[in-house]
């Protein structure tokens, strides 16, 4: 299978994310979408940050109607903080009969440089790069990058058309805090699951 890798601490997840993975998961030739649960730096506790065994639950229950997209704790197991470029060598190890490439924000793209490895990540995974931050006045097909070099690789697949998404989880934490309503920002499970737990609150 041809799969992809979506990255993210999901706390929560929430309609952005499973909106965005959808349509990747539907527009291109990607057989499957696993989205996988960044568990807590030991070293960067954050009081905000839901354990890492809820922010997966939430993933599963959001995704388990969609044969599609996967959760997944693949990192779990793995050396913290873990680097990509390992986590994608501990993927291939395990799964050597499949193909991975990554999805990242336009923004992790500005930064890709900075990635450790980030030359033998390129060589070896395609990566599907959808739009973030971009303003009304910029398009993810004329980026300004550090590094051109990343901008005009054969394995940069720039998915202009993917739905630009504003919500962050961020802004449904604080919601929550100051006692407004998310329900439409969240899968209804999720929705049901976070306030049952009263989390964030």
């Amino acid at each position: 299978m041809n799969i992809g890798l979506y990255f993210g601490t999901f706390n929560p997840i929430h309609v952005g994310h499973l909106i965005i993975a959808n349509h990747l998961a539907q527009e291109n030739e990607l057989d499957q979408i696993w989205l996988i649960v960044s568990p807590q730096n030991p070293l960067k506790v954050k009081h905000t940050l839901l354990a890492d065994f809820h922010r997966l639950n939430l993933v599963k229950i959001a995704v388990e109607d969609n044969p599609k997209l996967k959760a997944s704790d693949i990192e779990f197991s793995l050396a913290k903080p873990s680097f990509t470029v390992n986590t994608l060598a501990h993927i291939k190890e395990k799964y050597p009969n499949d193909t991975f490439s990554l999805i990242i924000g336009e923004d992790n793209l500005r930064n890709f440089h900075k990635w450790f490895n980030f030359e033998y990540i390129l060589k070896n995974h395609k990566i599907f790069v959808f739009p973030r931050n971009l303003t009304q006045q910029e398009n993810i097909e004329d980026l300004v990058l550090p590094n051109e070099f990343i901008k005009n690789h054969p394995n940069i697949h720039l998915c202009e058309d993917t739905p630009l998404m504003k919500i962050s989880s961020s802004f449904i934490r604080e919601a929550i805090m100051n006692g407004k309503d998310v329900r439409y920002l969240l899968s209804e499970p999720v929705f049901k699951y976070v306030d049952e737990m009263n989390f964030y609150k």
